[in-house]
């Protein structure tokens, strides 16, 4: 069995970060690839051939090949989404999960709604790994999501002792929680509770994510749209991407 992952933009993405993460600190062997979008050469289609694979057009996306299939031809299975191909890898791995019921019941729940909530974080804050935003202002939407981030963060990290959300080992809970890691990075923000902050920290000093960071700050690629959002939002102060 053999797994590929397919990622978007790892500037901008941050569900195709999810999945790759997670694979990462699992330490479960895959094949990348990258399929960005690009407004600096419209007219080249840089997502071909996978964009026709994922029946949404969206990043990521997992392809599980067996009985001497490829990535694009074969016995293969395809899986979208993130918490899906978290669902998906548990089946080989089950370190995608913590061992402990009341931990792997958290670690489910927290995932979980970081897949459907925190919409004031999201919309306010767009994923660009290697500028930093000064925010112009924020609203109590914001704030409402900011507390409860906080209150989640905390509730793990003293439920089950550490340092990451669900226990001592990452897990696919951590894994839904790393790009707000690199959004309070861009936009300079921190909660009243110091261990959530460090908690975000060490989420951003893993191995993983560092490689993560580094390829997005050296990507060439370019989507005016995010770029125009984020101007609209704050001010920017620094732009550390090197491409």
């Amino acid at each position: 069995m053999a797994y590929t992952i397919v990622v978007g933009n790892k500037n901008y993405s941050t569900w195709p970060l999810r999945a790759w993460v997670l694979l990462k600190e699992l330490n479960v062997p895959f094949e990348e690839y990258v399929a960005p979008l690009n407004d600096l050469s419209p007219g080249k289609n840089l997502r071909d051939p996978w964009i026709n694979i994922t029946p949404t057009r969206k990043f990521p996306l997992l392809i599980v090949s067996s009985n001497g299939a490829t990535a694009l031809t074969g016995d293969r299975l395809i899986v979208w989404d993130s918490l899906a191909i978290a669902e998906t890898v548990y089946k080989s791995y089950p370190a995608v999960w913590p061992a402990d019921s009341r931990a792997r019941a958290f670690a489910r729940s927290a995932a979980a709604e970081m897949h459907s909530g925190f919409s004031a974080l999201r919309d306010t804050c767009n994923n660009i790994v290697g500028l930093r935003i000064k925010l112009h202002s924020t609203d109590n939407a914001f704030a409402a999501d900011l507390a409860r981030l906080s209150a989640l963060i905390k509730q793990g990290l003293t439920s089950f002792g550490g340092p990451f959300l669900a226990g001592p080992t990452f897990t696919a809970a951590d894994a839904m929680y790393c790009p707000v890691a690199f959004r309070f990075q861009t936009y300079g923000i921190s909660v009243a509770d110091a261990d959530v902050n460090a908690y975000f920290d060490w989420l951003r000093n893993l191995t993983s994510m560092q490689e993560w960071e580094q390829g997005a700050l050296a990507e060439p690629y370019r989507i005016q749209k995010y770029e125009d959002e984020a101007r609209q939002v704050g001010v920017v102060v620094s732009d550390l991407r090197k491409a």
